[in-house]
């Protein structure tokens, strides 16, 4: 596997979690670069851990980790968008958007490990095409950390703009994400 094709799979595996930086950003009443860079280390770090452990894990654990990545990203991300929504429907009126000032590192952590899980998968893959590992797991770490810290800096910005909707679009869109990872491992729909 070339620069451009491990590019662009890096690339891919960093959407999801470009998508959950876009919410944490959305929730920033300023935005805080020193947050804005752990949410990033935290979703590149777990993007580039997990191909490491399927690498691996290599051949011998595939079938069980491939046949159920997809339903634990999809629970993790569900429970996670339901409480978002949960807490974004019943908020004090006064304050549509639940701004935060601290991170919830208990919650970051589960979001990195729900939007990594496929990249588990992806490691075991790259055992088989005998692709030079470090160099993928550096590829994987750093588009997500880059991807991940521009999502923080985007969502703040248009966050001040669509305030009063932010948190109930990132509990959705966590759902969703959830949703269409597990829909494309069923082979119900094709991204």
């Amino acid at each position: 596997m070339g620069i451009l094709e491990l590019l662009l799979v890096a690339t891919g595996l960093a959407m999801d979690a470009f998508a959950v930086s876009l919410c944490k950003g959305l929730r920033m009443r300023r935005i805080n670069y020193a947050q804005a860079v752990v949410i990033a280390l935290f979703f590149g770090v777990f993007q580039a851990l997990m191909p490491l452990l399927g690498w691996t894990l290599g051949i011998q654990f595939e079938r069980y980790i491939t046949s159920v990545d997809h339903w634990i990203a999809f629970i993790l991300l569900s429970v996670i968008g339901s409480k978002m929504l949960y807490d974004s429907l019943t908020e004090d009126p006064s304050c549509p958007v639940q701004t935060v000032d601290r991170l919830d590192l208990k919650e970051l952590l589960l979001l990195a490990i729900a939007t990594s899980i496929d990249a588990l998968a992806v490691g075991i893959t790259l055992a088989f095409l005998k692709t030079d590992i470090l160099l993928s797991v550096s590829l994987i770490g750093i588009v997500t950390f880059s991807l991940s810290l521009l999502a923080v800096a985007i969502g703040n910005r248009f966050g001040n703009r669509l305030q009063s909707k932010a948190g109930i679009a990132g509990g959705v869109t966590l759902i969703l994400i959830g949703l269409k990872i597990l829909l494309e491992h069923l082979g119900v729909v094709t991204f």
